[in-house]
């Protein structure tokens, strides 16, 4: 009998090691859930639509989400969006066909493009590394809105360039993969934020102060 009890204990051994793998599995499964509300930074994008001035050029920017939660029907603390402004980037050819731009801009505008719009005399990235919408009501609107498809109010507080102004939208929502896709746009103008709209050559060439921002969010139900 006493040649049995390694035996035993291997297998004792065994059995706890498997145990302990399986509860490591099982934790690391739960955590890997998205959580309700939790907005899904990898697929979720915003798109900006830059008028042109004169004999300037319109463009059309992308950008990231560094981290966001939407509670969809919340009538107080309904979450809040960052945006990556580091991340912004101008007319990448994703950016062009959300936006509608026809054709294509080559790799030296594109860099000076870039270059102005992240730098200190714009978005200033440096200082102002992100953007925020403070969420404070995410409530269902009665819309005639065709089957599969709901709209909500999103009342909040935007931040950009370190100036922070009231923000009201309609948003969209839909299903995608089992999750809440979120569709909305609104408008700004630059000099409410404190940024002036970019213009030279005496203004002949510049860009529009208004500026109309899509947002294509992805949210955990």
């Amino acid at each position: 009998m006493l040649s049995q009890v390694p035996y035993y204990q291997r297998i004792n051994s065994l059995l706890i090691a498997g145990f302990v793998v399986l509860s490591m599995s099982l934790t690391t499964s739960v955590q890997a859930q998205d959580v309700t509300g939790e907005v899904n930074t990898k697929t979720s994008r915003v798109f900006t639509f830059v008028g042109k001035t004169g004999f300037g050029h319109e463009h059309a920017v992308i950008g990231e989400i560094k981290t966001g939660t939407l509670n969809l029907g919340a009538r107080s603390n309904a979450g809040k969006i960052v945006f990556d402004m580091t991340t912004w980037k101008a007319d990448t050819p994703e950016a062009r066909k959300y936006i509608g731009l026809k054709g294509t801009t080559s790799a030296s505008t594109q860099k000076d493009v870039n270059a102005n719009m992240l730098g200190s005399s714009v978005l200033d990235v440096r200082k102002y590394p992100t953007a925020t919408f403070e969420i404070t009501s995410a409530v269902p609107v009665k819309q005639n809105a065709p089957t599969g498809k709901s709209f909500y109010q999103l009342d909040g507080k935007f931040t950009l360039h370190g100036v922070t102004r009231n923000l009201r939208l309609i948003a969209e929502v839909t299903d995608k993969n089992q999750q809440n896709h979120v569709r909305t746009s609104f408008s700004i103008k630059q000099t409410h934020f404190g940024i002036t709209p970019y213009s030279k050559a005496f203004g002949a060439v510049g860009i529009t102060d208004e500026l109309k921002i899509y947002g294509e969010l992805d949210v955990a139900r």
